[in-house]
Formats: C-alpha cells, sequence, structure tokens
C-alpha cells in the first residue's frame, strides 16, 4: 500500500485520522510497520501543545514496536523483517560531543520520537538505526511496548543510583512507572519499599516483589524509609514535586533521589538535608539503544511485565484520554494491527 493512517496533532488536544504517503527511509533511517505503541504520560509534549511550534503536525507515540519494512542508504545492521522497538530518543548523530564522549543520552542532535518526529500513533513510522532496539524473539509487541519508555526509564534510574544490590530502594508511586520499578528493583536483588497514598495497593505492591509498604497517608514516609535504616535510592516516579520533597530526609547518608516523574511544580530541598548527609537529587532520562536492549533482556529473562490495557488504534484519542485520566491499569498499548 502506498499511503498508511495515522494520527496527527496540531495545537491542544486537537487529533485528525490522516492518510499518508509512504516515502523511502532516508540515510541512516528506516522504515517500520508498527505492530504497536504504547500510550505514554510525555505525549503530553505533543497532545497538549507543549512543543515550541504545536501549530505543526506530529504524529505522538514513543513506545513503538514494528518490522522493518525499508532501510535507507548506510544502514547495514538491520534489515527487512527485523522486529525492532523504538523509543523516546529517535537516535543519536554520532558526532557530537556528548556523543563523542559515549553520553548518547545526552545527544544534542537526536529527534524525539512522537515529540520533534513523528511517532507511533500511526501504522508506519520512521526511525534512525542508532535508535532502534532489537526485540527478543519470545516477547510479543502488545506485552513490550511500555518497557521500551517505562521500563527503560526506571531501569536507567536504579543503574545509575549506583546503589549496591541488598540495600533498601524505595520505589515512589505505584502507577505506570511504579508498578515496573518495583519490580526492576527487586529483580535487580534490592530490598523494596514501595511508597503510595492509602492502603489500597499494599496487596499488589507485594504481588509486584516489594518488601515493605509506606502508606504516606497514615505515616510519614521519610521518618518510615529512616526506621528500615534509610534508602540508598529514591525512584521518583509520580508527576508531582510537592509529593517528591518531603521524601528526601529519607535518605541513607550519600543517597540518591533519581527523579523520573514530570511534574508541573519543583521540588523543595532543605539544604541541611543535602549538605550533612551528603544526599543528591538527580534527573535520569531514559537510556540508550543498546541500553535499551540490556533492559528487554533482563525484563525477558527475569519475568518483569507491564501491566497493560489493550486498544486498537483506532481508538487513539480515546486511548491517550485512558491514560491521562489516571484510571489505566497501568499502562495503555494501542494495537496497530487491530481491525
Amino acid at each position: 500500500m502506498s499511503t498508511y493512517r495515522a494520527y496527527e496533532v496540531s495545537g491542544e488536544r486537537q487529533f485528525r485520522l490522516v492518510e499518508r504517503e509512504r516515502r523511502e527511509p532516508l540515510a541512516g533511517e528506516v522504515r517500520l510497520r508498527v505492530l504497536a505503541c504504547g500510550v505514554c504520560h510525555s505525549d503530553t509534549l505533543a497532545v497538549e501543545g507543549l512543543r515550541p511550534d504545536p501549530s505543526r503536525p506530529v504524529v505522538p507515540g514513543h513506545e513503538i514496536v514494528g518490522l522493518v519494512e525499508a532501510v535507507g542508504p548506510g544502514v547495514t545492521a538491520w534489515r527487512e523483517g527485523d522486529q525492532v522497538g523504538v523509543g523516546f530518543l529517535n537516535g543519536h548523530c554520532f558526532e557530537c560531543e556528548p556523543c563523542r564522549r559515549g553520553a548518547f543520552v545526552n545527544c544534542v542532535n537526536q529527534p524525539q520520537t512522537g515529540t520533534t518526529v513523528d511517532g507511533g500513533y500511526a501504522e508506519v513510522a520512521y526511525a534512525r538505526a542508532s535508535g532502534l532496539v532489537r526485540i527478543p524473539d519470545d516477547m510479543q509487541p502488545l506485552d513490550i511496548a511500555p518497557l521500551l519508555c517505562a521500563g527503560l526509564t526506571v531501569y536507567s534510574a536504579l543503574l545509575r543510583a549506583e546503589a549496591r544490590p541488598g540495600t533498601l530502594i524505595a520505589i515512589q508511586g505505584i502507577g505506570g512507572l511504579g508498578h515496573l520499578g518495583i519490580q526492576y528493583a527487586e529483580k535487580l536483588g534490592y530490598q523494596v519499599a514501595a511508597i503510595a497514598r492509602g492502603s489500597d495497593k499494599a496487596a499488589l505492591a507485594t504481588k509486584l516483589g516489594a518488601d515493605h509498604y509506606i502508606d504516606s497517608n497514615a505515616t510519614d514516609p521519610a521518618a518510615a524509609l529512616r526506621e528500615l535504616g534509610g534508602a540508598a535510592a529514591i525512584i521518583a516516579t509520580a508527576a508531582s514535586g510537592a509529593s517528591m520533597s518531603p521524601l528526601i530526609a529519607g535518605l541513607a547518608p550519600s543517597g540518591r533521589m533519581m527523579v523520573v516523574g514530570v511534574g508541573p511544580d519543583p521540588i523543595e530541598v532543605d539544604t541541611a538535608d543535602l549538605v550533612l548527609s551528603t544526599r543528591s537529587v538527580t534527573g535520569a532520562l531514559t537510556g540508550s539503544s543498546i541500553e535499551n536492549e540490556d533492559n528487554l533482556m533482563l525484563a525477558c529473562r527475569r519475568g518483569i511485565r507491564s501491566m497493560n490495557e489493550v486498544m486498537p488504534l483506532a481508538d487513539a484519542p480515546k486511548a491517550y484520554e485512558r491514560m491521562m485520566s489516571g484510571q489505566a491499569r497501568f499502562r495503555v498499548v494501542l494495537d496497530a494491527q487491530a481491525a
């Protein structure tokens, strides 16, 4: 077929179903037939008009699993029929200073899938070959799409926390990121404390692998963490600076808060909490394509699974609203192959 369906957005939540012409991939690029695409909170950058030019239509979606349909000039590591993934980072340039120093995540010339370039709310997508992720043969597209961003985000944060196995890791929030964070932390050999509001998620936290559950409505979560010896790291997933701020005092000496949830309000820090115990607060941005392959291999071998609600591509606007409602348990995935 010479055309494909895609949902593009412009302005604020202005979805439009369009027919796009298939084009040949550019040099260093591949064309994918999309099989599945996760619906992530970061899709708000495109859908809510939080881009420099929101009037320019763009296709959202950056948790893409697809089959390589065509390869562009200069692409040698991939061939037609390969099952691959694409995350938020659409491929590094190898030429800027961060790339030359091996910091591919910080490439200054890296497109952002579904935000600065078209993403996966479509039947076809395009990506730089340097951004592609090999998918293990025994992993299913609808199951693993959220692992390409949400899974990689918490996995990378745990690695960058540099905590010793066996130490206490706190996962703040049991949602789209947090329910995966608990699993990754447990499978990597940490003690895990899950922090959430209310007691209704305690049983789920235990099922996912948490050793401790802290109800932040019933107790001071920082005090509870200190009673457990202090957290070597806190993976802060809730999109709220106000909910993250009180947790810093629960870090052990030299502990790190790894912030992966992007909220509209700032994190407030008592300088004494940082200086007197050499604690730190650090942002963690997803990971490179090869790190994503490590992430998927760990998930495949250790049984880490995303809890997903699946909807057809035709319902992409409804899927986005479902994600934004906070009622999904816990990720929403578009099935691009559904009728």
